[in-house]
């Protein structure tokens, strides 16, 4: 029998998954994590990227993360996200619009707006665009 851990995705609106895993792969703050049954405690920031769910040999379920806070207990994986979203769900049209948004913004040579800010927006839209062509090219 395949040992599993109980893994809580939740974002800002509302919960996103909630289900037992055979691993969890996350972008924490010092890098891709993996987590298995029985992991040792860990609290970390993460980091915008994809979470990776291994439900089990033939289901990996894609999230993308805006950021937020990873718990590890040894049964149970929560992900706190202020955004959360089902790799399938992303619209790519609107995170090709922002990724344009601040491309053009981080051109602008005025000074008048926030650098920081816009390569934020920059870095969310691209790890948008890349969990939804990961989802494409694994055949999701």
């Amino acid at each position: 029998m395949t040992m599993t851990i109980h893994v809580d995705i939740v974002s800002a609106e509302k919960e996103i998954f909630s289900g037992l895993a055979e691993m969890v792969f996350a972008p924490a703050e010092m890098g891709e994590v993996g987590i298995a049954p029985r992991h040792a405690p860990l609290i970390s920031k993460l980091k915008p990227g994809e979470v990776r769910v291994k439900v089990n040999e033939k289901d990996i379920q894609p999230f993308y993360v805006s950021g937020g806070i990873l718990e590890v207990q040894p049964h149970v994986v929560t992900i706190l996200a202020d955004t959360a979203i089902r790799a399938k769900d992303i619209d790519e049209a609107a995170a090709l619009e922002a990724k344009a948004r601040a491309e053009e913004a981080l051109s602008d040579t005025s000074g008048k707006i926030n650098y920081s800010t816009a390569h934020a927006q920059l870095a969310e839209a691209m790890e948008q665009l890349r969990s939804l062509d990961r989802l494409r090219k694994h055949g999701g």
